[in-house]
Order: structure tokens, then C-alpha cells, then sequence
């Protein structure tokens, strides 16, 4: 019998938004208010999904918007107001608590690592009651969602854990670029806020679902 990939690492370190939270529409509902607020063209899913990046600054011009028009500062604000209120019509993808549950009994220990705000992460983590499955919950200390890689180091030196036993799982490149910064190995999501065409270029292996992860052998 093949042996589950997940079971030959000690921890996993996942990425929440797009990856165990869904809220691709919400953040797709809230950038295509910014940009209608703007007479701008609003954005399809699949629009979306082709140039989500991090920064997010990025993103933004990417979707169109003129930062000497409308700084930058003043539409994260704007962002993450919106969803704040939106945050809990959102919910966990179909299996996540399985595969959380799976990878706890198999004696892995388990994080998260977001740009999500710190704060808004715990309240957030705790509402759909899954904090009992996390050593470390880590966050940014902003709203602007720069980058996690510095993020990611602190969390590396409080694990204490060989790299080479380290899985971090997202639905970004950026999850991936972090991962290789911190020297832990990665696996990606391609139902969350990029494309599998994207994911792929990564080089790394990419699953459809979070489902897939009980079943992931190579």
C-alpha cells in the first residue's frame, strides 16, 4: 500500500485564506465594489483568480486602479472593511476538518501562517473552532498583505523543527515562494485564489481540492 505523502513530515504549515477558509467570492464580490465605486470593469472569477498576487499592491493595479487617484492605503481600508463584515458568510472547504483530524491523528503537529492580521486571524480561527488542531496561529501586523516570508522565519525558530520535515500547503505562488525561503517543502491548492495554471509553474505538486490530500501518494 502507497504511503500518504503527508505522513512523512512532522509539521505542516498552512496558509487560511484560499486554502482552508473559501472566500474566493467574497474577495472577488469586494474588489469588483471597489472598482464599480470607481466605474472601473468589474473582474470575473476567473479574471480574479489570473492576477491575484502578493502584494497585494500588485493585484490592485493589476485590476486597474490608479494609486495617484486612489492610494493604496486608503483602498486596503476600504478592503478590509467590507471584509470584516462579509468574513463570517464564509466557510471552511468541503473536508477540511477530515483532513485536519487525519493529519492530527497521524501525531503531526500543525500551524497556520496568513496575511491575514494577526488578531482577526485568532478571532477568525477560533469561530470556525478548529484552534484546537494549531501549535502557532501567525499573522501579519498590518492589513497590507506584503509578504509572509519574514513572517514565515519567526515561525520556523519557534518550531524547533528540522526544515526538511516541514510542509507548508497553500493556493498562492507567494505560499510557495515562502516555503523555499524557509527551506520547507510545498504542496498547493488550485481551488483558491490563483490558477492551476499558475500553481504549476511553481514546480511543486498541486492538488485540486483540499479533499485530495487524503488521498496524496507519489
Amino acid at each position: 500500500m502507497l504511503q500518504n505523502m503527508i505522513t512523512y513530515y512532522s509539521h505542516i504549515i498552512w496558509d487560511w485564506n484560499g486554502t482552508l477558509l473559501n472566500d474566493v467570492s467574497i474577495c472577488s464580490e469586494i474588489i469588483n465594489g471597489i472598482l464599480a465605486k470607481r466605474s472601473l470593469k468589474p473582474l470575473s472569477i476567473s479574471d480574479y483568480k489570473n492576477i491575484f498576487t502578493f502584494p497585494v499592491k500588485n493585484y490592485y493595479e493589476k485590476a486597474g486602479l490608479d494609486f495617484s487617484l486612489y492610494p493604496f492605503e486608503e483602498l486596503g481600508q476600504e478592503w478590509m472593511i467590507e471584509y470584516e463584515k462579509l468574513k463570517f458568510s464564509t466557510s471552511l472547504y468541503p473536508d477540511t476538518l477530515e483532513v485536519l483530524d487525519f493529519i492530527s491523528n497521524a501525531e503531526i503537529s500543525q500551524s497556520i501562517l496568513s496575511a491575514y492580521s494577526h488578531h482577526t486571524l485568532v478571532e477568525i480561527v477560533k469561530h470556525f473552532k478548529v484552534d484546537k488542531y494549531f501549535m502557532h496561529l501567525a499573522g501579519l501586523n498590518n492589513i497590507y498583505a506584503a509578504s509572509k516570508i519574514d513572517l514565515g522565519k519567526d515561525l520556523m525558530k519557534k518550531l524547533r523543527i528540522d526544515f526538511k520535515n516541514i510542509l507548508l500547503i497553500g493556493d498562492t505562488i507567494h505560499d510557495y515562494e515562502v516555503a523555499k525561503e524557509i527551506g520547507a517543502d510545498c504542496l498547493l491548492i488550485s481551488n483558491g485564489h490563483q490558477t492551476r495554471e499558475r500553481l504549476l509553474t511553481c514546480g511543486v505538486p498541486v492538488l485540486d481540492s483540499i479533499s485530495q490530500i487524503m488521498n496524496w501518494s507519489r
